[in-house]
Formats: structure tokens, sequence, C-alpha cells
């Protein structure tokens, strides 16, 4: 008789519409609580993905839980956004301004990193009246038709032609590319930890004349840290680490503790630009800044607020960096704090290691663009024992996959 495990999987195949055909990760999931998830068998994994980055303060955070039965109590969903004043969207967005450093001090609360990428695109040709965007290779900004103007690569974006005119593709951390920046471009949109090409970070005196060169243009300069925000690399902001500060932040992801939401956030003279005669002349979401999502990330962001949170993210980072250091076919490791990669020799490796991973009770991820490369971002609340328990899986199944190919 078919399990019921091998059942759902047929059925998630024929009813589900996939974004990838990636049959060895499918998990038929029962439960989550903190750093584990567990199938409907009964198997137990140990997720050092967050669910890209989403669970930052693991699954099914208590303090968010509290605070989604709080709000479940109080009111859903009740008017369109920016219409009725809705306390979880104030008492966040006040939350979060305080925390922010220089003129980001207006927040357009969203459902995703991708509305929150195309609130920042037309929030810059508000101001400047331009149609040039540019980004950089191997970047990823979301699916949507305008964010996937911005991809990283040419021949995915180039299947969904005709997206937004006026696209520039410049290289990541080269200094003389800055140079292409000119009073045609309305917006540049860069990740301070690029992901998709293998958490690279950003070199300090490239990323500080970028913002150079945006203010000298007029370009807006547009980071992009729907993954790496809300402590993932040590900071609450990964560009904090580097003292340069954009026209416009984008978030989304680890901002929720596990609930939908997304956000741009500006300065107050940008976002009223947005307020026009026509009511859908800047931007609007009728679900964004859901009371729920709004609840459950103001309780995150309060617990990566906590004394100490983010050092001890530094140092669990150091940690699995250290597990990394053993294991010989690791040849680089990219990243900061708990947002790394593991680079290896080739890509038929590490799709073996990712296979031998998951055979093992280990969640790690792919990279987009760099195949020879694996994503290690567990929750940010991961223990060191958690570390310890989950980096021995991982250097099991990378010497299985290491022998297995000779």
């Amino acid at each position: 008789m078919e399990s019921n495990n091998n059942r759902n999987r047929h059925l998630f195949k024929r009813y589900m519409a996939q974004a990838s055909n990636m049959d060895s990760f499918i998990v038929d999931v029962e439960k989550a609580e903190g750093v584990f998830l567990w199938d409907k068998e009964g198997k137990k994994y140990i997720d050092f993905i967050a669910s890209i980055c989403v669970n930052n303060v693991g699954h099914r955070n208590p303090a968010v839980m509290e605070a989604l039965q709080e709000q479940m109590r109080q009111y859903l969903h009740v008017m369109v956004y920016g219409e009725f004043i809705q306390q979880p969207q104030l008492d966040l967005a006040q939350a979060l301004c305080q925390e922010l450093p220089g003129r980001l001090q207006k927040i357009f609360l969203l459902n995703s990193g991708s509305e929150a990428m195309d609130g920042a695109i037309k929030l810059a040709r508000l101001s400047n009246h331009r149609g040039g965007i540019v980004s950089f290779r191997n970047s990823y900004h979301g699916s949507s038709m305008g964010a996937m103007s911005a991809l990283g690569n040419d021949p995915i974006r180039q299947r969904f032609d005709p997206l937004l005119p006026g696209h520039r593709l410049l290289d990541y951390n080269k200094m003389e590319s800055l140079e292409l920046i000119d009073k045609q471009t309305s917006c540049v949109i860069a990740e301070v930890v690029q992901s998709g090409g293998g958490m690279l970070e950003a070199d300090t005196a490239w990323l500080r004349r970028l913002r150079e060169r945006c203010t000298e243009t007029g370009a807006l300069l547009v980071f992009d840290e729907i993954q790496s925000g809300f402590g993932r690399t040590g900071k609450l902001f990964a560009f904090e680490h580097y003292g340069v500060e954009p026209d416009i932040l984008c978030i989304a992801k680890g901002m929720g503790g596990g609930m939908p939401i997304g956000a741009f956030v500006a300065s107050e003279e940008l976002m009223e630009l947005l307020n026009g005669e026509h009511p859908l002349m800047g931007h609007a979401s009728t679900f964004g800044g859901h009371p729920l999502s709004c609840a459950a990330a103001l309780a995150s962001l309060n617990i990566v607020k906590q004394p100490r949170f983010l050092s001890e993210v530094e140092a669990k980072g150091q940690r699995i960096r250290k597990h990394l250091s053993e294991i010989p076919q690791v040849e680089t490791v990219h990243g900061k704090g708990l947002f790394l990669a593991a680079h290896f020799a080739n890509e038929e490796l590490a799709a073996r290691i990712q296979e031998r991973c998951m055979a093992r009770g280990f969640i790690c991820f792919w990279l987009l663009f760099n195949h020879q490369a694996l994503a290690l971002t567990p929750p940010l609340t991961i223990t060191e024992e958690e570390i310890d328990y989950g980096m021995t899986l991982f250097k099991a199944a990378v010497q299985e996959a290491a022998q297995s190919l000779g």
C-alpha cells in the first residue's frame, strides 16, 4: 500500500504549481518548532535555511505566537492599507523607525519583498522622473514584473521581455563599473551581501563609492535587505556594517517571524511623493500591513533588539565557520553572521552534498546563481548545541558525497 507521504507527494505534484523541480527537496511537513521540522512519517530535520531567512526567530517562536493570538482576539483585516488607523501597523512602524538611522523614518507596509521592490522603483521614478534602473550581476530582487526587471541574470530576465525598459546590469564590487551610473539612472538597486552569488560581501570602498556616485548623479540608492535584514548578519541591517545609508531600504522575509510581510522605508520627503490627487497615484496594497503580520513582526523585532542578541548571532556564525574549516572539501566561506555560504569545487559535489544532507535530516539550500555553494542560514535563535548537532550531520553528508564521487 502506498504510504501517506508518497501519496501526498503525488497529489502535491498533481495539483500544486511548483517554482522548481527539486523532488529530493520535498518534505511533507507535519510540524515545526524552533530549529526543527518533522515530516508526516516522523523524520526529524534541523532547519539550516530558516525558510530562506524567514524564520529568523525560529519556527513558532512563543513570543510571536502570543502576539498572533492576542491580535486575533481584536481584529483581522479591516480596511485597505493606509485608510484606517490600525494599532499593530502603527506600533511596528514607530518601533522600526526608532531603530533606523538618518532619514529612513517613514515606512510603507506590504506583503512581500517583491512588492517592496516595486514600490521602491516607483518611488524613485516619482522622485527624479527618470527611467533607468541599475542592478548587479547575480542579484535577485523578486519575481514580480517590476522586480524581475532588475534581475541580475540576462538569460532568465530576457525570457519575460518586455519588462521595464532602461535596465543596465553592472559588475558587483567592480569600482570602474560605477561610472556607468549616469543622469538617466533613476535608481541603483544593490544587496549589501549578495545572496544569489554566494553570500558575497560588498567591498567597503566600493559600497562607499556607490553611495557617492548616486549622490553625484541624482540616482536613488536602494538597498535590498529582504534576506539580510532583521539581525541576520549580526547587525539589525547589513548596511550598518559599512556606515553607508541608502535612500530607500527594502525589507521582508525575517521581518515577520514567519508571517508574510514586506516594506520599503525612505525619508518623509520622499514618501510624500506617494500622496497624489488620485488615491492610486503612488502605491497601494489591499492586504499590506495585515494586523497579524504586523503583530508578529513587532514581536520578532523585540526579540532581535534584546541585549546581546546580535553579538550572539556573530558568535554563532563564527562557530559554524569553525566547523566548516574542519571540512577539507569546503574551499571558501562567505557571508556575515548567520548569513553564510560554503563554497565547493564544483556544482556536482554541491548538489550531491545537498541530497545527502536531506537524507540525513539537515536542510540546507542551493544559491540561485552560484551552484557550487550551499547556503547556511539557520534561525538566529539556534543554540550552540544545535549548531554542533547540525554541523555533525553536515560533515557526514559532505564525506558521503565526496566518497560517492570518488
